[in-house]
């Protein structure tokens, strides 16, 4: 008997793998020695603390199986959070700490794989938190839809970790980030129509201010719309009927915004130095506001079109009005300068004789660069007109034409001059010769200064033969040139039959 036990002690500590352990513990009991009763009190004690042993490593191998299975069902999604499963049943024939080693390995990889689903899904839910607050959307019934688990309420362990649980996550991020730009990209929108009608309307700063939280957001990026409620649907419906009421109340104000944008065009025109018919332009839009095929939608869009077109047509001429400016001032200080040469008392010890003395100096040297700037302004002309294919017109008048005639102008006050010169010659000879012949007698009348001829100058502030900035036109009925109601800085002669050139 004491030998049969000694034989389950050995198959005992077999299945624990440390069959090189018992030798060192028990040896087998001689059969000879002892009574029966004796031999089985020897081996009980051994007996029964292996069996304790056993007992506990079967419920180490239980346990670590059952995680096994538990965290197997949450990933597959067999098994729900806070079920819980029957205690597995452990094979005893294998109780090894290599066996047990092996589970224990394989649980850790598995609560690893859990943990980092975990995180997963935790940064999962932290976007679909972010989307909805932005979008003005329910975040607690939004995330249920996917699991019940993903609510804030539930700790983070007893969430569910499932591949469908994390499927219909990064699905709904998606849809979230893809109705966040279709809202950003609708906002932006009306936010870009009430700034064109607040325009359009001269609305109020107060006004414009209640929509502070559609405008802010009208050239953001996707990243950068983090606002709460930024895109909520009552904010996008608040800006649709915005615009459309100011739609409608733009319809009714169409006349006047029309005659706004008309003027705006005007104004393009006139800097522009460019003459067009006004009152032609403002009859057409009346017309068109009255008939029964109006569109007010259509109406604006042509004018900022030539709007458009009018401020491409100005930037061409810039250049050329540029150097144009620099001819006029010019010739405005030729001018001066010719008064002032005609001027006895310029040698003078007045007031302020020496700054004059100083100008005519920096006249002198702008009139000698006169005959270089035209012939620059005629090169860039004929350069614009052939590009252009049209004239180049300053206020209606032809620009190569003001140059030409400007060009005949100074020569013609050139030969004046020449031949008062020649004269005053002839003039001084003879008396010369009558002082000789009769002796001196008393001087006579200071001859005549030389004519003054007409030049580009605007009536009645000419001055000898330097060009006005303005060439003076036809004035037709309507017709507006560039310069609009006294804007302009230099005055502009009106010719009623023929185009003048005054100085």
């Amino acid at each position: 008997m004491a030998h049969s036990a000694y034989q389950h002690f050995l198959k005992v500590w077999e299945d624990f793998d440390l069959k090189w352990e018992w030798p060192l513990i028990w040896d087998e009991p001689d059969k000879t020695t002892g009574t029966i009763k004796e031999q089985l009190a020897a081996t009980s004690p051994f007996l029964e603390q292996l069996c304790r042993k056993k007992e506990k490593r079967v419920k180490e191998f239980a346990d670590v199986q059952l995680q096994i299975q538990t965290i197997r069902g949450e990933i597959a999604g067999t098994l729900q959070v806070g079920d819980h499963l029957e205690m597995p049943h452990v094979n005893e024939d294998d109780l090894s700490m290599k066996k047990l080693n092996e589970f224990l390995f394989e649980l850790q990889a598995l609560q690893k794989e859990k943990s980092d689903r975990l995180h997963k899904i935790l940064d999962f839910v932290s976007s679909v938190h972010d989307l909805c607050s932005v979008l003005g959307m329910d975040f607690l019934a939004t995330v249920t839809e996917v699991h019940p688990s993903l609510k804030d309420s539930v700790g983070a362990h007893s969430k569910s970790v499932s591949d469908e649980t994390i499927s219909r996550l990064s699905k709904m991020v998606t849809e979230l980030k893809e109705e966040k730009v279709k809202r950003i990209g609708k906002i932006q929108a009306l936010a870009s129509q009430l700034t064109d009608l607040w325009n359009l309307m001269d609305a109020t700063v107060e006004e414009r201010q209640l929509f502070d939280h559609v405008t802010c957001n009208m050239s953001s990026t996707l990243d950068r719309v983090t606002v709460p409620g930024a895109l909520a649907l009552d904010v996008l419906d608040q800006a649709e009927h915005e615009v459309e009421r100011l739609d409608q109340l733009k319809a009714s104000r169409m006349k006047d915004i029309a005659f706004k944008r008309q003027t705006e065009l005007e104004d393009i025109y006139a800097q522009a130095h460019i003459a067009i018919d006004t009152s032609a332009a403002r009859d057409r839009i009346l017309s068109v506001i009255d008939s029964s095929m109006f569109e007010p939608s259509e109406l604006l869009a042509d004018m900022e079109n030539q709007i458009l077109k009018a401020k491409e047509e100005a930037s061409s001429r810039k250049d050329i009005l540029e150097k144009v400016d620099r001819w006029m001032l010019a010739c405005e200080e030729e001018s001066w300068l010719e008064d002032y040469s005609r001027d006895d008392n310029r040698y003078s010890a007045t007031r302020g004789a020496h700054l004059n003395l100083k100008r005519a100096e920096k006249a002198r040297v702008l009139v000698n660069k006169i005959p270089a700037i035209v012939d620059m302004l005629v090169a860039k002309t004929q350069a614009w007109e052939q590009e252009h294919n049209t004239a180049f017109t300053y206020d209606g008048v032809a620009l190569l034409v003001m140059l030409d005639e400007y060009r005949i102008l100074r020569q013609e006050k050139e030969e004046e001059k020449r031949r008062m010169r020649d004269q005053k010659k002839i003039n001084d000879q003879l008396a010369a010769e009558q002082e000789k012949l009769f002796g001196s007698k008393p001087s006579p009348a200071r001859p005549q200064s030389a004519k003054k001829l007409p030049g580009p100058r605007a009536n009645g502030g000419a001055v000898n033969g330097t060009p006005n900035r303005r060439l003076s036109v036809q004035q037709q009925n309507g017709v507006r040139s560039a310069s609009r109601d006294g804007r302009r800085g230099r005055g502009r002669a009106i010719g009623t039959d023929r185009m003048q050139l005054v100085l």
